[in-house]
């Protein structure tokens, strides 16, 4: 969800797990339980990736985001400029993460349909979503409910659809860039019109070049910033044309000052899902860049 979590359940133990790698389908996951009582309590926002949460437990996911407060068995988000909140009671959790590239033949659905908020999983495979919580939730083993999870993940790809291949060239010319691309350089590059990668770009990630070029170097000052590194630095290394800059879009993702990022930030179940994204989206290489 993203990049930033400020977690509000530091004194609940979980149980937590991690794939290890994207797999063919480039499709990230990790999975965590709520292991003593206590509920889930995440602020998420500014993940260049669209975010797959199938929640497996007996009580649903609370939702507070773009399109209002729902409880939802799952849901998906795309590329999402809002923060979102996420609450649950003794929960139990499958993550997915995708590249927006991977999501166009994968979810079958156009990124542009995603919006703003998130879409119930109900909504998006109807009674196939329901079933899969189901056999999640009598499965014993995290190996077990990864394996499924990918398998109903197989049956839903669609290889017919896949973008353009100069959309193709942008997206990983912007994420390995860290967002430090000019838009228009990138159009001459790929012998289109400025319009004409502004469209398609938008059609098939969801986002406009630049909006997406926004997102990934949002997510690489995020990085820094809860390494501890001053705000200024982060600023100047990330392209930012000063600190004030740095400050505008931090807030705009997660409506916090860059200070108030670390200062939230506990290590609970939000520390652990950082990190292991952290390791699964390194830019230049992983399921981002396909």
């Amino acid at each position: 969800m993203g990049t930033v979590d400020l977690g509000r359940e530091s004194d609940v133990r979980w149980d937590f797990a991690e794939t290890g790698d994207a797999g063919p389908l480039g499709a990230a996951m990790i999975g965590y339980r709520a292991v003593s009582p206590g509920g889930l309590d995440l602020r998420v926002a500014g993940a260049a990736a669209v975010t797959v949460l199938i929640e497996f437990g007996e009580h649903g996911l609370i939702i507070d985001d773009a399109d209002g407060q729902r409880t939802l068995g799952g849901f998906v988000a795309g590329l999402s400029q809002s923060a979102m909140r996420i609450r649950s009671e003794q929960t139990a959790c499958i993550e997915i993460r995708l590249s927006p590239i991977q999501a166009y033949s994968l979810l079958g659905i156009a990124p542009t349909d995603l919006g703003r908020g998130a879409i119930g999983l109900e909504e998006l495979w109807g009674e196939r979503a329901r079933r899969l919580r189901e056999q999640l939730a009598s499965t014993r083993s995290w190996d077990e409910r990864f394996s499924l999870t990918k398998s109903f993940l197989a049956q839903c790809e669609r290889p017919r659809r896949t973008p353009d291949s100069e959309v193709l060239e942008g997206w990983n010319r912007i994420v390995t860039s860290g967002g430090q691309v000019k838009i228009g350089e990138l159009a001459e590059s790929l012998g289109w019109s400025h319009k004409r990668l502004w469209g398609r770009f938008e059609s098939q990630i969801g986002l406009t070049p630049k909006r997406a070029a926004m997102l990934v170097r949002f997510r690489s000052a995020v990085d820094g910033l809860l390494a501890g590194r001053p705000a200024a630095d982060v600023a100047m290394d990330c392209g930012y044309s000063d600190q004030a800059h740095l400050c505008r879009d931090v807030s705009i993702f997660t409506e916090r000052s860059p200070g108030a990022l670390r200062a939230h930030y506990l290590p609970a179940i939000a520390h652990h899902r950082y990190e292991a994204w952290g390791r699964f989206f390194q830019y230049g290489g992983g399921p981002l860049v396909r």
